[in-house]
């Protein structure tokens, strides 16, 4: 008997985020070791009345690629999945880590491969979802892996992302309409807004950061359960950016952990590029392809029932009081014509800390055309996302 839970977060998926109607296709990717909550998506969408499908995916045959594959087969998209993004009305993701780290060991150049493998795929999902006529969402199975490097057991993270997702609710689809209420001010303010200034004191040895988006003309898309789940956040596509920006948390990407990355825009593109480690990694993902230097993605993290730093974008982009920017493609519903294959959402934090001297420092902020309007990690307007 699986987990009534995978069920409630099924219907969620199901009936709020992707609204599956009838006759809608509807496809499911997973690793066949999220059977349990593929079958209770399976069963949720037919309910629906949807005509939903199960496509594998699988880290062990990734590896097998990568260990044994030409340069060539490795940068091939994958033929079916080019039908996929065709056909299906509606797709549902979920994200399993086995071994987050299973690639981490190869060599990064092919790890770039990969990513132009998937950029027709992500290209052609980004242009469906703009024009209306792909609904999608994604989620985590919870593993092992993803618990290990989160530092929790598995049956803790098991109740922290259920928790995340509001499943402790009688009706989680309705707690969900009243964040996106929250979050639509936000959005309908910035959208009347131009540019952006992210403002973080220089500490622990970094110059800090101080970073200009310009967003005049972007669209702000309010992420409230529809897209990913848990969600909370709210983001826009860049018209151009310049500046310097000091992550303070580790860039993780493929299980590779960069930490220490330091980016300097110009132009709106990246012109330097450092790290404390792994930053060989780093300058072959910015050096894949033509775009992925540029800035895809802007926002802001308004979840704050998510508090602690996962090693999982899912959930480590949602923190309520950071920032995210990615690197790469952006989505053209929010006004980017950014294209790349990748798309690396790289988090910092904007919230008061105690340093290693035992000093608190805090000062961080956002503004708005001049404004600020986030200061030490919260929104400073009534009605707006805040801790509960």
């Amino acid at each position: 008997m699986r987990d009534p839970r995978l069920d409630k977060l099924a219907s969620v998926l199901v009936n709020y985020s992707t609204k599956v109607k009838k006759g809608d296709v509807v496809g499911i990717l997973a690793d066949p070791i999220a059977m349990p909550m593929v079958e209770a998506v399976y069963e949720a969408a037919l309910k629906a009345g949807g005509l939903p499908f199960y496509v594998p995916r699988s880290e062990s045959l990734q590896e097998l690629l990568v260990a044994h594959g030409t340069n060539e087969q490795i940068a091939t998209p994958p033929i079916l999945m080019s039908d996929y993004i065709e056909r299906v009305d509606v797709s549902i993701g979920l994200w399993v880590e086995v071994n987050s780290r299973f690639l981490s060991r190869y060599d990064s150049q092919k790890a770039a491969l990969l990513q132009q493998a998937r950029r027709p795929f992500l290209k052609r999902f980004m242009e469906r979802e703009a024009d209306g006529s792909l609904r999608w969402c994604g989620t985590q199975f919870p593993t092992h892996g993803s618990a290990q490097d989160a530092g929790m057991s598995l049956r803790q993270f098991e109740d922290f992302l259920f928790s995340a997702a509001l499943l402790h609710l009688p009706d989680p689809a309705a707690a969900w309409r009243e964040i996106e209420v929250k979050q639509q001010r936000v959005c309908d303010w910035l959208q009347k807004r131009k540019m952006l200034r992210f403002v973080v004191p220089a500490t622990d040895g970094t110059d800090g950061t101080d970073l200009r988006v310009d967003v005049d003309g972007a669209t702000w898309i309010n992420c409230c359960g529809q897209s990913n789940f848990p969600d909370g956040e709210v983001f826009a596509g860049p018209q151009g950016v310049e500046g310097h920006v000091n992550y303070t948390f580790p860039a993780v990407y493929q299980g590779h952990e960069v930490e220490g990355v330091r980016l300097k825009f110009k132009g709106g593109r990246v012109v330097e590029a450092s790290a404390r480690r792994g930053e060989v990694f780093l300058i072959k993902m910015l050096d894949q392809d033509a775009g992925a230097r540029g800035l895809g993605e802007i926002a802001i993290g308004t979840n704050y029932g998510i508090t602690q730093f996962m090693k999982n974008t899912l959930f480590d982009e949602k923190i309520g009081g950071t920032f995210h920017a990615a690197v790469g493609a952006g989505y053209p519903k929010s006004g980017s014509n950014n294209e790349s294959g990748l798309h690396w959402d790289m988090v910092c934090d904007l919230r008061p800390r105690t340093l290693e001297s035992g000093v608190r420092v805090g000062g961080a902020t956002i503004e708005a055309d001049g404004e600020v309007f986030h200061r030490d990690g919260l929104f400073l307007m009534d009605g707006w996302p805040g801790p509960a």
